[in-house]
């Protein structure tokens, strides 16, 4: 099973299965995908070898743990040539608050997703963004009220639906 090779519907259910729950034991699995363990076992490491499945995570109760406030912010650069945003790239990665940063089409050039303590906190990380003079020209912050809606499972029979 390489990257090319086009999943069937067992493996499209195993995928599905783990992602609800990474810690469900093998036997649990087969049985949800109507397989025995054992052949259940050979997809998963086939999956996993092949890249399909890339780790497995435990997902945590942010707000029992600590107050955070999460800020979307619209970023512009001040150049638009390969290195300007590989620059850029190179240095967001770096920022721990940076939980999700996309190239996008439009009105700017990023979207980037922070996770901060509170404004604070944020005003310091983009502050010290734009004094690392790496490209910033303008951004636009939107600070979150409120997530009625969030999804960590992919839809994969959605997407793949032909």
């Amino acid at each position: 099973m390489s990257m090319g090779t086009k999943l069937d519907k067992i493996d499209i259910n195993i995928l599905t299965q783990l992602q609800k729950n990474g810690r469900m034991t093998n036997v649990s699995l087969a049985d949800a995908v109507g397989l025995s363990a054992s052949p259940c076992l050979q997809r998963v490491k086939r999956l996993e070898s092949a890249g399909y499945i890339t780790s497995y995570k435990a997902f945590l109760n942010l707000s029992k743990i600590t107050e955070f406030v999460t800020v979307f912010t619209e970023v512009s650069l001040t150049g638009h040539k390969r290195e300007d945003f590989v620059k850029f790239e190179a240095n967001i990665r770096q920022i721990d608050e940076v939980m999700e940063c996309h190239l996008i089409s439009g009105g700017y050039d990023y979207l980037v997703r922070f996770l901060t303590r509170n404004i604070q906190h944020y005003q310091e990380v983009i502050e010290d963004i734009v004094d690392r003079n790496i490209g910033v020209a303008k951004y636009f912050s939107y600070i979150v009220i409120k997530s009625p809606v969030i999804k960590e499972d992919m839809p994969l029979k959605k997407l793949l639906r032909s």
